[in-house]
């Protein structure tokens, strides 16, 4: 029998343990069902969970749930994303061991985890700081290497002081380390790059092939990857006319109105074109751009500054000399590092032009001015071209063409695509990562390390207190190994690679993690592939997404996937919440998980976390609303604990041809109806706030019916015994502790995680009779149950039958009656 008191902490460990031991989340890599591979972004083990990590994974299990009921084959792994900056924090701050302090995280974060009810394959748990991981990862760059796409060169990189490394332009954020918030500034050095670039084409071209993934998100990485369609226009220097300077430009239909021109101010030109005059003030403002990073040097909103370098360069078109400049808007790494200037019909250009007090020259017709002395900014509408000598009267779009056709016929320029992407920096100066899997020799140069001497291990002998270059350098057994080539001492590279190199194809290896012998099985990673839902934060975007679709494509020309895209479907949900603000140690408002595991159950927290807003949305905490979830499902079990005796197992299912009581099939109506709208609601972007209202509804109605009930019947046993377990099933993918406690003491002898999702008959929902409202004169004067699709005449009959009615009719006259069909009877009476 089931105890009258709800007790969430007893039911769910015992079930937890069981589920554990009975591996009932196995996932079989054959099968003849068809596949669904569900997975959340895994986390960091940064110590604790959060309620944020508590929606993300709330959100996955209940899909992989409700599709496993549905009869797939569900895959739903779970790892770590182990290697980065905070454990080698931790080790510099505290002197524990990177590894030590990880695994320790691991292992409370997994316990939490197992708390909150998840239907992980543990079997297949991954961390990709162990070896039999990164050995995989540094197998990856090898092939990379191979295919061309590695290469290393010396940059000038974004650099943090605090932590000490370089960061991927996607990791600087407004100007600031993306970990640590720190200033970021320019430093050169020679690094490892991932050549993300040769992709840029094909990655924004497969953005199409996303239909199940936000806007939002498709339009970010467009943005990131920038495509622009111009052309490259040549300029000599006057004073060094052997000097020939290209620049990348959008707009070749305004090159008749240069009046200067500005090079970025690390572009390699800017030293040699400096005059002696200039020199101090232009390394002055060299030094002092060194410091800002490329996102703010890009803002609209800063206040344009530059210096004069004292020389000029030739316009090809008119013969016309422009002063050359350094500015810090321009950026090397965009473009060609140079950028002309039409002041104007550029509003940046303009801008810098009046505040240097450069002149403009109009080329495109402003038809409200009457020349270029009326112009108070700049004009950057469509147009037709003057100043423009042979091509004066020409449209603007078509003068592109045609100029672009001059500079080729006249070897001073040609079409050409941009992108704003730029190649990713894989090198970071730190510990706690992937060795990269390279040797320097004196004789042979850039030596791979061969596949057989994999994984190329973390040493143990470094400092930690070192700055401003990796600890792994300090090592002295790291150091120093035999050339793969010749044989002679050589040096290992000592950076290690980005974490996110690790994160960009973990999702792969879920599918095959004990290969020992290859990366993975690619005949089994394409049979699963792609991941049919994946869930996780917006602020991955940029980084983490763009960076998997890159690695699938470049493992797809290295033969090794026969897919194009990793994610077939994404969900971004949104943050949680406390008091309208984001949740942080700082502001005192976190949440901590255990706490609501222990006072209210992991199932009131993953009822909670789903009930309030959809998923996309975010999610403002509650007490209230906890307490509110607790209450529910103590409501729930006392509905099935207190009518436990009426409830039959194997009850008789009635269907539409059975002839039942009005109230059993109202009833089994609302039964179907929420099996309809639940479904319906999980299928369509998961919104399952409206599944669990749904639940309340349900459940109100089974209330309902038995408060109208002294004693029940055979009949309304088997109809209470049908709707009772089907809220069960219903509620099991939310609620999986509590579903299996009450299906198993009902009288199952297997999971209720392995039963089938029910299935709504169509039928079931259809109302045999309907309400209809009675008026005299417009007013309601009684309510009434009829059947179904009555005849004008039969309802107006039954309507006068009605008791309430017939009192305002003695003695009056009928005006008219007028029927709305099933909804209402309108008597007007004279008078």
């Amino acid at each position: 029998m089931l105890k009258q008191e709800y007790k969430p902490q007893q039911i769910e460990l015992k079930w937890q343990k069981d589920w554990e031991e009975k591996e009932l989340y196995k996932t079989l890599s054959e099968s003849n069902k068809p596949k669904y591979y569900a997975l959340s972004m895994f986390p960091y083990p940064s110590g604790k969970l959060h309620m944020g990590h508590v929606r993300n994974y709330t959100i996955t299990d209940v899909i992989a749930r409700f599709q496993k009921m549905r009869g797939y084959n569900v895959l739903h792994p779970m790892g770590w994303d182990s290697f980065g900056l905070p454990a080698e924090n931790a080790a510099i701050q505290s002197g524990k061991d990177p590894a030590e302090w990880t695994f320790a995280n691991m292992d409370y974060m997994r316990e939490q985890l197992k708390k909150l009810g998840l239907s992980y394959d543990w079997d297949r748990e991954v961390a990709t700081c162990k070896p039999d991981y990164y050995k995989w990862t540094q197998w990856l760059f090898l092939e990379f290497y191979k295919s061309g796409l590695a290469y290393k060169k010396e940059a000038a990189v974004n650099w943090c002081q605090k932590c000490a490394t370089v960061l991927a332009n996607e990791q600087v954020i407004d100007g600031k380390c993306w970990r640590c918030d720190n200033e970021v500034t320019k430093k050169n050095l020679s690094q490892w790059f991932f050549k993300i670039t040769d992709y840029a084409e094909k990655l924004l071209e497969d953005l199409k092939l996303l239909e199940g993934w936000p806007d939002k998100v498709k339009t970010m990485q467009k943005n990131w990857i920038g495509k622009s369609i111009g052309s490259i226009l040549k300029f000599k220097v006057a004073e060094f006319p052997e000097i020939e300077v290209p620049v990348f430009t959008t707009r070749p239909d305004t090159v008749f109105g240069i009046t200067y021109l500005v090079f970025a101010p690390e572009h390699p030109l800017v030293e040699k074109l400096t005059t002696p005059e200039n020199k101090e003030k232009v390394e002055e403002y060299i030094k002092n751009t060194r410091r800002m990073s490329e996102i703010e040097r890009s803002s609209e909103e800063r206040p344009k500054t530059g210096v004069p370098l004292g020389t000029h360069i030739i316009n090809p078109f008119n013969g016309e000399k422009s002063p050359l400049w350094i500015a810090d808007y321009a950026l090397v790494d965009y473009g060609t590092g140079a950028v002309m200037a039409v002041p104007a019909h550029d509003t940046r250009d303009f801008a810098f032009a009046k505040k240097f007090n450069l002149p403009l020259k109009e080329v495109i017709k402003n038809p409200e001015l009457n020349g270029i002395e009326e112009y108070t900014e700049a004009y950057t509408e469509p147009g037709n071209l003057v100043n423009s000598g042979q091509f004066d009267g020409m449209s603007n779009e078509n003068a592109k063409k045609a100029i672009i056709k001059w500079a080729e016929d006249n070897n001073c320029g040609n079409f050409k695509t941009q992108y704003k992407l730029r190649d990713w920096l894989i090198s970071r100066q730190r510990y706690w990562g992937a060795p990269i899997p390279m040797v320097y020799c004196d004789d042979c140069g850039i030596v791979p390390v061969p596949q057989e001497e994999l994984p190329v291990l973390l040493p143990d002998d470094v400092d930690f207190q070192v700055q401003g270059k990796s600890p792994v350098a300090t090592s002295v057994k790291f150091a120093t190994t035999p050339c793969p080539k010749c044989g002679k001492i050589a040096k290992r590279e000592t950076d290690t690679m980005d974490t996110f190199m690790c994160s960009s194809w973990y999702y792969l290896r879920f599918i095959d993690p004990k290969n020992d012998e290859k990366v993975f099985d690619s005949e089994l990673v394409n049979k699963w592939m792609n991941v049919d839902q994946y869930v996780g934060g917006i602020e991955h975007a940029i980084l983490h997404l763009l960076y998997s679709r890159f690695f699938v494509k470049a493992l797809k020309d290295r033969g090794l996937l026969n897919f194009d895209e990793p994610f077939e479907r994404l969900l971004t949900q949104g943050m949680v919440l406390k008091d309208g603000s984001k949740m942080s140690k700082s502001k005192g408002n976190t949440v901590d998980p255990d706490e609501i595991f222990q006072n209210y159950g992991a199932d009131t927290a993953r009822l909670f976390i789903l009930s309030d807003s959809p998923p996309e949305r975010d999610f403002d905490w509650s007490d209230e609303g906890v307490e509110g979830c607790y209450k529910f499902l103590n409501r729930v079990w006392r509905l099935i604990s207190s009518n436990q005796e009426n409830l039959i197992f194997n009850y008789k299912e009635y269907n539409e041809n059975d002839e039942i009581s009005k109230e059993n099939k109202d009833l089994l109506r609302e039964a179907h109806l929420s099996i309809q709208k639940i479904t319906s609601d999980i299928i369509n972007e998961f919104q399952f706030n409206t599944v669990i209202s749904k639940y309340r509804e349900f459940v109100n109605a089974i209330y309902d019916y038995l408060n109208k009930k002294e004693t029940l019947s055979e009949e309304d046993k088997n109809a209470l015994s049908q709707a009772v377990f089907i809220l069960i099933r219903l509620m099991s993918p939310v609620t999986p502790h509590l579903a299996e406690e009450v299906w198993m003491r009902l009288g199952a002898n297997n999971s209720i995680h392995l039963q089938k999702w029910p299935e709504c008959n169509d039928k079931m929902t259809i109302a045999d009779s309907t309400t209809i409202v009675l008026q005299i004169n417009g007013k309601v004067r009684d309510k009434i149950d009829a059947p179904l699709n009555l005849s004008k005449e039969e309802a107006e009959k039954l309507a006068k039958k009605s008791e309430k009615i017939q009192s305002f009719l003695e003695e009056k006259e009928i005006v008219k009656i007028i029927v709305v069909p099933n909804k209402l009877v309108n008597i007007v009476l004279k008078g």
